[in-house]
């Protein structure tokens, strides 16, 4: 999970202020001290850590907290707004052309998932109604332009190829010709990457802006290698001139230290972040948000987001219509789990609920919270194993009808019972909530899914 083992700390590290009344200066130290050990152990730049700790004893110990009812909540919000500062304070949008195409130039190391992001980015464009063309200006790696020919084909967008060019420049002045006669809206272009930066690279890189003039030079590098991805965003900033970053696999990297230094050490915003392998997972980088996780206050925002863009509203009011109506099936469960597993991974989702976050893997030591993703895939198997008159009326599933269903789905009898017994029991739930709905009355019930 991002920033699990700084979540804990620093979870546990504000806890132990919650229980005093008033603070003293020694109590402010240990405290902060302990921030700082916890920071250095993410992997944020140590000059970072400094001045961030710095700012955060100037106000931690003055009038606003001393005097405060509730000092520990006052210094919880002052370290919340102090990380939010050290990533940027708001976010970061892409500019835009005043008159189309606008061009988003991708540069990196090789490696760091350009050609990956430049898809999953084009991806978010489409769904925020743009008309993205992608463009194969890899002319070193082949592996490189075919990869973007596959995932453009997965997306249903377009990829501009070059086929024999030898001339990266030419190749974006060519794609800039061909948007603007098809009427593409954003052009992204995919360049070439080293295994580590050198003259040749950046000379080429030079040639492709002084051509494209892109609107953004967006730097891809790997959340996972800490303090030398700040390394290479100094470098590329240095020659290139950025206009933000995009940082991937956050969701690999449980420190999280590069996401807390680029933005101080470069001076250049993370706009992008990639949390995932899907080609949905990428999301635009929220500061104050990711704050808020990182202090285990949830990220409700992000959450409802995430569930407008993968719950279909049209889906969601014939469900409705299903319950009201005492129909609710199978098929109607299995879409509905379909639906919350593309809003990302339990994991994920759950990290983002207030209290959530530096409780994950505790719960889990804990036996209190299992997240296996492998089960939505059995739950999947056993009910597309089921024929469609099963589905609909589970009432009918015999035991004979059980070991089919079990060895056609490669679980076992046992797994098949488990799954009718959790829906039987969605299913009393829903009408209860219906019932109470009717009846204008307001009630708890317990969720059935442990």
């Amino acid at each position: 999970m991002i920033f699990e083992g700084l979540s804990q700390k620093l979870a546990a590290t504000l806890r132990k202020l919650r229980g005093k009344g008033k603070l003293s200066e020694t109590d402010v130290n240990e405290c902060l001290r302990e921030v700082r050990l916890a920071l250095l152990e993410a992997d944020v730049n140590f000059k970072v850590v400094k001045d961030f700790v710095a700012r955060v004893r100037d106000r931690a110990v003055g009038q606003e907290v001393m005097q405060s009812l509730t000092p520990a909540q006052q210094i919880i919000k002052i370290v919340h707004e102090e990380l939010t500062a050290l990533m940027g304070s708001t976010q970061a949008r892409l500019a835009v052309a005043s008159r189309p195409p606008t061009v988003i130039m991708l540069v990196g190391l090789q490696g760091s998932g350009k050609t990956t992001t430049a898809a999953k980015l084009a991806g978010w464009l489409t769904r925020q109604g743009k008309r993205p063309l992608l463009v194969a200006a890899d002319i070193y790696r082949p592996a490189a332009i075919e990869q973007l020919r596959v995932l453009g084909k997965k997306l249903d967008i377009p990829v501009y190829v070059a086929e024999g060019s030898s001339d990266a420049a030419a190749i974006a002045e060519g794609a800039l010709q061909y948007a603007q006669h098809y009427l593409k809206d954003t052009v992204i272009i995919d360049t070439a990457g080293r295994l580590h930066i050198n003259v040749e690279l950046m000379e080429e890189l030079k040639r492709i802006k002084a051509t494209a003039k892109p609107h953004e030079i967006l730097l891809v590098v790997d959340a996972m290698t800490g303090q030398d991805a700040v390394a290479v965003a100094e470098a590329f900033n240095r020659d290139l001139g950025l206009d933000g970053v995009i940082l991937t696999k956050l969701d690999g990297d449980a420190r999280g230290g590069a996401a807390l230094s680029v933005k101080a050490v470069t001076g250049r915003p993370i706009k992008f972040v990639g949390i995932g392998e899907k080609l949905e997972a990428i999301e635009p980088f929220h500061p104050d948000r990711m704050a808020a996780r990182i202090l285990g206050m949830g990220d409700v925002l992000s959450l409802i987001e995430k569930a407008e863009e993968a719950i279909s509203l049209e889906k969601a009011r014939d469900l409705e219509r299903k319950l009201r109506r005492d129909i609710f099936t199978l098929d109607d469960f299995l879409a509905q789990m379909q639906q919350v597993r593309k809003m990302g991974s339990l994991e994920q989702i759950l990290s983002m609920i207030p209290g959530m976050g530096g409780n994950l893997k505790k719960m889990q030591q804990q036996g209190n919270l299992q997240l296996d993703e492998r089960q939505l895939k059995r739950t999947e198997a056993i009910i597309l194993s089921m024929t469609r008159k099963e589905r609909e009326d589970p009432s009918i599933i015999s035991g004979s009808r059980r070991k089919r269903i079990a060895a056609g789905s490669g679980t076992t009898v046992q797994d098949v019972n488990r799954l009718l017994q959790q829906f039987a029991e969605a299913r009393k739930m829903m009408k209860r909530f219906q019932e109470m709905q009717r009846s204008g009355k307001k009630g708890k019930f317990r969720l059935p899914f442990r």
